[in-house]
């Protein structure tokens, strides 16, 4: 309860953040979704909960103990780092893979014995991590550029982001399945057969029809099977 606690918080933190340090350049894109945007939420309530959730998120990060707070930290720092500026760098991807990748150390840390975090856990994070970064911007790739926030998936275009979304999504499956000791069980087989199925159908798309909305869903088909994969290999 305590580790979710501390993601929550954080999460929530790195969320009303974003509301309140673009708030301005949300009114003038005009972001509807967005209530600071348009006066719906003030600022100065948006100030008081960063402010508590990030007490909060140091106080049950810490609960875990010093370990496991590291990364819980240094993830919530990766999202504020991200609101404040990086997110118009090429360096953007890199917050959603220190953010993503430290999940599963966090969880591993906070375990009775602190057991160091297999490699394939954190690797598996990390490229959930950068392919849902893609998936996330996709759709405000115009607005941002109009605002001059100009991160990695604006420097590489919104085809190749497309594309590279189930291809980063299939090879976390790859590394899922094969990098726990043992053999993998029929259905991990069966998931990255799928996933890397799917992620080969989706070029296929994108080099036939490059506008088709096809190739999305199929990246979220392939993530939502990596969290399947994640719960029962992890």
């Amino acid at each position: 309860m305590l580790l979710g606690l501390a993601v929550l918080t954080g999460q929530l933190s790195i969320g009303w953040s974003n509301d309140r340090i673009d708030a301005q350049r949300d009114a003038a894109t005009g972001r509807s979704d967005k209530p600071a945007a348009f006066g719906a939420v003030s600022l100065r309530v948006l100030d008081v909960a960063c402010l508590v959730a990030v007490v909060a998120t140091v106080v049950f990060s810490f609960s875990l103990g010093w370990r496991a707070a590291i990364p819980a930290l240094l993830g919530t720092a990766a999202g504020w780092a991200y609101n404040l500026g990086l997110k118009a760098t090429v360096w953007s991807g890199l917050m959603y893979v220190i953010c993503f990748g430290g999940l599963p150390a966090i969880a591993y840390l906070a375990l009775p014995g602190h057991p160091v975090p297999p490699w394939w856990a954190v690797t598996a994070g990390a490229l959930l991590g950068l392919g849902a970064h893609f998936a996330n911007v996709l759709p405000d790739l115009l607005q941002d550029e109009a605002t001059g926030v100009r991160g990695l998936p604006h420097r590489l275009g919104s085809r190749a982001c497309v594309l590279l979304m189930p291809v980063l999504f299939a090879a976390a499956a790859v590394v899922l399945v094969l990098g726990p000791r043992g053999s993998p069980s029929t259905a991990a087989w069966v998931a990255l057969a799928v996933s890397v199925g799917l992620a080969a159908a989706a070029a296929w798309i994108r080099w036939r029809r490059p506008a088709s909305s096809l190739l999305f869903y199929a990246a979220i088909v392939i993530a939502l099977l990596d969290v399947v994969l994640f719960v029962f290999v992890a």
